[in-house]
C-alpha cells in the first residue's frame, strides 16, 4: 500500500462488496469470526467503555472506541428504525483503524455491510460455546437486513442448514428466503413466531422496532434451546419476555454496556451474567447440560468492530480493493503547516 504519509486507504461500499465476493461470503465470515474470537481471548488488553450514544426520539447515533495498546479503532453507527419507511437503511456505519504509536489513521472503511458481517460472525462464535451440540435448525424472527448474514454465519461455523423464518412483514420473509435459495438451506417460511420456533434448537431474534417488545414469550422457549438475541440493543428496546431471562444462563459481551442496552435492562442491576470472554477462557460456565436454556444477549461491542477493521486491513495488500484517500496534511516541514497553504496558493 502507498507509503505516503498523507494517504489513508479507504474501503468504499463498492470495494467492500467486491472484497466479500472475492473471498466468498462464508469464508469471509469464518475468517472474520477467527479474528473476533482471537480478540475476545485478548480481552484484558483492551480499553473498554460503553459506547458513547446520542439518543433522540427518532433513533440513536453512537461512537464505539477501543484500543489494544498497539492499534486504536472506532466506529460511527446509527440506529433509526423509522428509516426503513423512508427507503433508507436502519443502520449505517463507518470505522477508522489507527496506529497508537503515532496517532495516524491506517484505514477508513464503510461499516454498514461490515457491521452486518461482524454481528453475524459474533453470534456464531458465541453459539459455538453456548448452543446445543449438533444443532442444525434455527428460527430467525425478524427477516430484515441482518437475517441472511446470521443464517450464513451459523451455517458456515456450526453447520446449521435448516431455517424457520418469520417476520411481521411477509415480504421480508419472502426476500430472505429468495436470497438464501440455492445456498444449502432447507427453508420453512412460517405464519407466526410461535410456528417458527417449533423444532428449532437455536432461536435468533433480530427485529428493529425501538420499543419494549415481546417477540418471544416464555412458553415459546423449550428446554435446551439457545437464544441469540440481537435486536435489543439500546435503552428502551428489548425483544424477550422477562420470564425467559429469569430461567436462562445469560452471556453478554461487556456487562456495563449490556445492563444499559440489552435484554438484561429488564432485570435487577446485580442479576448474575457472564461475559463471553470468560466462557471462552473456561473461567465461567456456558451451557451446563442439554436441558439448559442459554441466552447470548448481544448488543455489539467495540472490540468486534476493531476485529473487523483489523481483518479488512489485512486483506488489502493482496487484493488492492481500496482507494487512496488524501486525508492527512503532510507538509515538507512538520512545523510549517501554514507554509503548506502558501505553497498551494502559489501552485494555483
Amino acid at each position: 500500500m502507498n507509503a505516503k504519509l498523507n494517504i489513508v486507504p479507504f474501503v468504499s461500499v463498492d470495494h467492500m462488496m467486491k472484497l466479500v465476493l472475492a473471498i466468498g461470503v462464508e469464508r469471509f465470515l469464518i475468517d472474520l469470526a477467527a479474528y473476533i474470537e482471537e480478540d475476545f481471548r485478548r480481552w484484558a488488553l483492551f480499553d473498554k467503555t460503553p459506547r458513547v450514544a446520542s439518543h433522540s426520539i427518532d433513533g440513536v447515533i453512537e461512537l464505539m472506541p477501543t484500543s489494544d495498546g498497539r492499534l486504536y479503532g472506532f466506529k460511527y453507527v446509527n440506529g433509526h428504525p423509522k428509516n426503513m419507511r423512508e427507503g433508507r437503511q436502519t443502520v449505517t456505519a463507518f470505522g477508522v483503524l489507527a496506529d497508537v504509536g503515532n496517532g495516524y489513521p491506517m484505514l477508513l472503511s464503510e461499516m454498514t455491510i461490515l457491521t452486518a458481517l461482524r454481528t453475524a460472525a459474533t453470534s456464531a462464535v458465541a453459539a459455538k460455546y453456548l448452543a446445543p451440540k449438533g444443532a442444525d435448525c434455527m428460527a430467525i424472527i425478524g427477516n430484515g437486513a441482518q437475517s441472511e448474514f446470521q443464517a450464513l454465519a451459523f451455517k458456515a461455523l456450526l453447520g446449521v442448514n435448516k431455517l424457520r423464518l418469520y417476520d411481521i412483514d411477509p415480504a421480508a420473509t419472502r426476500k430472505c428466503a429468495d436470497n438464501l435459495a440455492g445456498l444449502g438451506f432447507d427453508i420453512t417460511s412460517c405464519a407466526s413466531a410461535h410456528a417458527a420456533v417449533e423444532g428449532a434448537q437455536i432461536i435468533t431474534t433480530v427485529t428493529a422496532d425501538k420499543q419494549y417488545a415481546t417477540i418471544l414469550t416464555d412458553n415459546m422457549v423449550g428446554s435446551g434451546v439457545h437464544i441469540n438475541a440481537v435486536g435489543g440493543d439500546c435503552p428502551g428496546k428489548t425483544e424477550l419476555h422477562r420470564d425467559i431471562l429469569l430461567r436462562s444462563r445469560i452471556i453478554v459481551e461487556y456487562t456495563p454496556q449490556t445492563r444499559i442496552e440489552g435484554e438484561i435492562q429488564q432485570l435487577d442491576p446485580d442479576h448474575p451474567v457472564a461475559e463471553l470472554w470468560e466462557v471462552m477462557a473456561g473461567t465461567a460456565e456456558g451451557r451446563s447440560n442439554n436441558q439448559a436454556v442459554t441466552l447470548f444477549d448481544s448488543v455489539g461491542f467495540a472490540t468486534e468492530d476493531f476485529s473487523a477493521l483489523r481483518y479488512v486491513r489485512d486483506q488489502l495488500a493482496d487484493t488492492g480493493l481500496y482507494e487512496e484517500l488524501d486525508l492527512l496534511a503532510d507538509p515538507d516541514e512538520p512545523r510549517d503547516l501554514f507554509g503548506m497553504l502558501l505553497r498551494a496558493a502559489r501552485q494555483d
